[in-house]
């Protein structure tokens, strides 16, 4: 039913999508019957889906007044999709929730209900943990394993105390997102565990139980990425937000890079019987080369190179860090010279040129397009 009143929205339904062509319509009529006396409008936030995601919404926003669409390029992400979403909206309460249908959209009512009862009410979780919470058919063994210890290291490192700080689903008065918007990280899946951190303990909380439901359509976007860029977000926090997400990211994978270029000198060095500058040479190069490939699936994955762009960038990623490359190997056989053990060098001229790698990757080899 489209709305013919024209009224500022009430509420406005946040949903970060990529590939949910098929899930546009069933979430909408979904809200339909979950929200009959709410004035609602949903934002289909959309990371340039190549299944035509967001030409769905369009066609649907024809039809009816109440659905928009975001259509982000060159960027992907769920935490920087809500913010964008909600930082799009015009009322005065935002609902996150995804597109897959695995969330309860029947408790939207309740949780509105909720903040508009108790102005004191900042925010209302959406959470599989708590009475009438449960997440057994939408979670296979080992998700459901990961997610518990995910939620441990967000409780008790970040200092949370929500039962649910993983959930997807929450509603959140926007004047007080408002408050906490600009500490939060860009990059990652978990914006909530982020936003619980970045309120200090300050917020009001209530919780709604909700069963997390099997998806129909469509594939999960959970991977062991998104597991890393969670330590990464709780390293973020623990660090006051001055190191952002993705240059932890960048220096995990700088520290797998170290353990391969040590593995390579040893071997070079022993095998084939090189001096130390060959096997620190044959080290660095291969390092730089896992090291970039790390790097294009897990800290750029938002920009993630494909194709032939692969080659390219990885001729790109060895151009730019030629200079950290030569300041890595001098530094490893100036202190070799006055200090001779391999590992220590090593690692030592590893550390020079991580730094300069980060900054120039960043600006050329993944440059936002």
């Amino acid at each position: 039913m489209t709305k013919s009143d024209h009224a500022r929205p009430q509420l406005t339904v946040v949903v970060p999508c990529y590939n949910e062509r098929e899930n546009i319509r069933p979430l909408v009529d979904l809200l339909d019957k979950a929200l009959p006396d709410v004035r609602w409008e949903v934002l289909f936030v959309d990371d340039d889906s190549p299944d035509g995601t967001a030409k769905e919404v369009r066609d649907l926003a024809r039809e009816r007044d109440d659905v928009r669409v975001l259509h982000r390029i060159g960027r992907r992400g769920l935490a920087g999709a809500c913010i964008e979403g909600i930082l799009s909206s015009i009322s005065p309460i935002v609902a996150v929730m995804d597109a897959d249908l695995q969330h309860d959209e029947t408790k939207l009512a309740v949780m509105f209900a909720a903040l508009q009862e108790d102005p004191e009410l900042d925010l209302v979780i959406g959470s599989r943990h708590v009475e009438g919470g449960s997440a057994t058919e939408g979670f296979n063994p080992l998700r459901a394993k990961g997610s518990e210890i995910a939620t441990s290291l967000a409780q008790r490192l970040l200092r949370i105390t929500a039962s649910d700080p993983m959930s997807g689903f929450f509603m959140v008065r926007r004047e007080k997102f408002n408050e906490v918007v600009l500490d939060l990280q860009n990059q990652g899946f978990k914006i909530l565990a982020d936003m619980l951190a970045a309120s200090r303990g300050t917020w009001k909380v209530q919780e709604v139980g909700y069963t997390f439901r099997s998806r129909q359509f469509g594939e999960s976007k959970m991977d062991a990425a998104i597991t890393l860029e969670f330590l990464g977000l709780i390293v973020a926090r623990l660090t006051g937000g001055v190191l952002p997400i993705r240059f932890i990211l960048f220096m995990m994978v700088g520290l797998s890079g170290v353990a391969v270029q040590l593995a390579a000198v040893k071997l070079a060095m022993l095998a084939v019987g090189a001096s130390f500058v060959m096997a620190q040479i044959f080290g660095v190069w291969l390092a730089m080369t896992t090291n970039f490939l790390l790097n294009n699936a897990l800290t750029y994955r938002d920009r993630a190179l494909r194709g032939r762009a692969i080659l390219r960038g990885l001729l790109s990623f060895y151009a730019v860090c030629m200079v950290g490359a030569v300041a890595n190997v001098a530094i490893a056989d100036l202190v070799f010279v006055a200090f001779p053990y391999w590992a220590v060098a090593s690692f030592l001229g590893a550390l020079v040129g991580a730094l300069w790698n980060f900054g120039a990757s960043s600006l050329v080899t993944w440059r936002m397009r």
